[in-house]
This record gives C-alpha cells, sequence and structure tokens, in this order.
C-alpha cells in the first residue's frame, strides 16, 4: 500500500473514533446504557472500527518508513 492510502486509512479511523464517542454520548446510547449497561453496538462498532484502523495506519506508516 503506499503512503496515501495508509494516511487515510488512518484519518478514517480518527473520524470514526470521534463518531463513535459522540454516538457513545447520544441519547440513545444512554438509554441502551440503562437498560443493558452499555452504550449501543453502533457506538461500539465505531470505536472498534476506528481503534483498528487506527492502527492500521500508524503500523504502515511506521513500518514503511523503516523499511528502504
Amino acid at each position: 500500500m503506499n503512503k496515501a492510502v495508509l494516511l487515510a486509512i488512518l484519518v478514517g479511523g480518527i473520524i470514526l473514533v470521534i463518531y463513535g464517542v459522540s454516538a457513545s454520548k447520544s441519547l440513545s446510547s444512554d438509554i441502551s446504557r440503562f437498560f443493558t449497561g452499555s452504550p449501543t453496538d453502533k457506538a461500539i462498532w465505531m470505536l472498534i472500527g476506528g481503534i483498528v484502523a487506527i492502527i492500521i495506519g500508524l503500523a504502515g506508516l511506521l513500518w514503511r518508513g523503516q523499511v528502504k
């Protein structure tokens, strides 16, 4: 993968984490948290997907920078 794709994955991951945090603080997550003890599945999957994308983006950028 080239650097632009890895950078896009990293930025996409950051955006997903931001939306996931926002979704976890929403009214629907508050209601879900009241009954189940956890936020909505959508919020959780956005956070997980964002974290995975950030790890892939950072690892790809850092690893690619070391190999010449």
